[in-house]
């Protein structure tokens, strides 16, 4: 067979075999879609299914193949963070500046921190810190993995629970918009190259005048043409960003932080992000799965990957419960809010990709991370929605009869 043809054999498996385990097995309680993806991008990598066929796994995902299916999931993901950096509100988050501060900075101080000590002790045996790793910069990685919330993975478990439009569902947007731009002000502050950073000063200053110009320019735009151009922009950010020696992701994350929301019609937003889950992040998630390895061995892998879960979950609850005494919220809230901002996937995966990319982390490292993010994301719902029963009953007792 040719390449054209192997490569639409490849995409039929990662578009086919995910979405009918999440339809027959009827897993979306536990097990949203997009985690059954995820998922079967591990499955399907070199770590499982290149394992038990080594044969079969060459001829499908031979290196033209995976070449090809890399370019997709760049583009793929790199949209994917745009639209996430374009979502973000920080109007909002500034008119409700004391709560949103207090509980983004214990949502994401709290878990950084415990995340670190478990890297920290982790760190101390082989194997674990990339080949252009430091030692500082792996602990404040991970730290900061397990510090993330997954903004647009959030969107989608607040519509499923029904609370996206409730002023509950405002406010964890709020929090997690807010740690969203801390996100990727750390990722740029471990991407830091010291002796490129006469490129990175010139990038910066670039890109400030240039986002002004764009949102002059943007304001005169009708909404079809502002898409187009949101694309260019994308691009030519990311080119920019990734040849000062940040990576096009930060560069992603910028080119829509500095345009506005409600420059696009909420519909069509919604419907740009729902066709890159369903069209072109299926790609994204099985190049992630082909980058899995467990060559410091399985049980080491799943050991970190629930030491980093521990330490994830247990600093997320710990600073929202401490933000909810300081706010004085009420009887379940901070519990609430805590399981909601601890779930993961894409963002985090996204972050710990550029890690990967740039050498901090090595690949078993990188599969200790996936694994906790999926656990992470399929914890949420399972936990969430008694807590959120409870919470309504209580405020329904709460009311004036």
């Amino acid at each position: 067979m040719g390449t054209t043809e192997i490569f639409l054999i490849a995409l039929t498996i990662i578009l086919a075999v995910p979405w009918l385990i999440w339809r027959l097995l009827r897993t979306d309680y536990w097990a949203p879609l997009v985690v059954v993806q995820i998922v079967g991008g591990i499955l399907l990598g070199p770590g499982v299914l290149g394992a038990a066929f080594p044969d079969y796994y060459a001829f499908v995902f031979n290196p033209q193949v995976t070449t090809a299916l890399n370019g997709i999931a760049w583009w793929a993901v790199m949209m994917f963070v745009f639209v996430a950096g374009l979502e973000l509100d920080i109007s909002d988050a500034w008119a409700n500046r004391r709560e949103t501060t207090i509980t983004a900075a214990g949502a994401l101080i709290t878990p950084l921190l415990a995340g670190a000590a478990a890297a920290a002790w982790l760190l101390r045996s082989p194997g674990w810190i990339g080949p252009n790793g430091t030692y500082s910069q792996a602990v404040l990685g991970i730290g900061m993995a397990c510090a993330v919330t997954a903004l647009p993975i959030l969107v989608l478990l607040m519509e499923k629970l029904g609370i996206f439009r409730e002023p509950l569902g405002q406010r964890l947007l709020r929090y997690a918009s807010l740690d969203d731009v801390a996100i990727w002000g750390v990722l740029a502050l471990i991407l830091v190259d010291w002796e490129r950073v006469g490129r990175q000063a010139i990038f910066l200053a670039a890109f400030a005048l240039a986002a002004w110009g764009m949102r002059k320019l943007f304001v005169r735009l009708r909404e079809d043409d502002r898409w187009h151009l949101s694309l260019v922009w994308l691009a030519v950010v990311g080119f920019a960003a990734d040849w000062s020696g940040l990576h096009f992701m930060v560069g992603a994350f910028l080119a829509g932080a500095v345009l506005d929301a409600r420059w696009y019609t909420r519909e069509r937003l919604d419907g740009f992000r729902q066709f890159l889950l369903l069209a072109v992040m299926p790609v994204f998630f099985l190049s992630t799965g082909l980058r899995t390895k467990w060559d410091v061995g399985g049980f080491a892998v799943f050991g970190a990957a629930f030491l980093f879960l521990v330490a994830s979950v247990a600093g997320k609850l710990a600073g929202t419960h401490i933000a909810g005494r300081i706010l004085g919220w009420a009887k379940g809230e901070a519990g609430l809010i805590g399981w909601m901002l601890q779930t993961k996937a894409l963002i985090m995966i996204i972050f710990v990709n550029v890690l990967l990319d740039k050498g901090v982390i090595t690949n078993e490292t990188f599969t200790a991370l996936l694994l906790m993010a999926v656990m992470s994301t399929m914890l949420t719902v399972p936990m969430v929605t008694p807590r959120l029963h409870q919470l309504r009953l209580r405020k329904l007792d709460l009311s004036p009869k």
